[in-house]
């Protein structure tokens, strides 16, 4: 069993397939596990990918259902999970990559690109997730009911009153946009960009693409992508074909 560990961290994560590195970013939210990438999402991403890049996922860090586990880092919620993320690349000796995320995956891409600008070759945001003004607290309560009981009662020493304050501080202090990057910060990224838009609650249509029209090398993909479900070939053909293009220029 694949586990990469950084003190009190321990990620579970897989490798398939071989070439260029390719991090997929499970959805989910706070429960986002391998799965996602494999059977729940809206295709398998391993299967569609693995014959033409070294695809590398994991499960997210206290993720129920997951095989990853570590501190909650209540003052540095996003920045704690971009750690582990580019960890675990620096642990397999990977310098520049790919990636492509699927919901919470979204703002986390924001966050590497943000963190690591240099690494990131070319990025896919599918279904993003962000900010929604006239829900302000889905988000926070899809997780206040959905992870944290589970997450408390699997590991005694983490409380609600924890989970609360990490939650908002991951959704609340700055409810806006994207969650972990300005609209400042997204028109000066140089990084090729492509976004699958989504329109639920949680993945605002209206989020994808203004992040869309801000970022100067950003393309969008045809809407909508999911359903029907013939549609999704489309997607992820111009998913391939955009990282296809930008592999080969880096």
């Amino acid at each position: 069993m694949p586990i990469y560990e950084q003190g009190a961290v321990r990620i579970y994560y897989e490798e398939t397939g071989s070439g260029f590195p390719l991090l997929l970013i499970p959805g989910g939210g706070l429960n986002s596990t391998i799965p996602f990438v494999t059977e729940k999402g809206p295709f398998n991403a391993i299967e569609e990918f693995r014959h033409e890049y070294r695809c590398i996922t994991m499960d997210l860090r206290n993720a129920n259902g997951g095989q990853s586990s570590g501190p909650l880092e209540i003052d540095r919620p996003w920045d704690a999970h971009a750690d582990d993320q580019l960890g675990l690349m620096d642990h397999l000796g990977i310098e520049k990559f790919l990636v492509v995320g699927f919901c919470i995956g979204g703002p986390f891409i924001w966050n590497l690109l943000r963190r690591a600008p240099g690494r990131i070759v070319a990025a896919v945001l599918a279904q993003p997730s962000g900010a929604r003004p006239e829900m302000p607290d889905l988000i926070y309560n899809n997780n206040i009911d959905g992870w944290g009981p589970e997450l408390c009662a699997r590991r005694p020493n983490i409380t609600m009153a924890m989970v609360d304050a990490f939650l908002n501080r991951m959704y609340r202090s700055n409810p806006d946009f994207v969650f972990t990057v300005t609209r400042d910060f997204v028109c000066g990224c140089q990084t090729p960009i492509l976004i699958l838009p989504d329109d639920v609650p949680a993945h605002p249509y209206a989020v994808a693409m203004e992040s869309a029209r801000l970022a100067p090398n950003a393309q969008v993909s045809l809407y909508p992508w999911k359903e029907p479900r013939d549609l999704i070939p489309l997607a992820v053909r111009h998913v391939r074909t955009f990282l296809r293009a930008h592999q080969t220029a880096r």
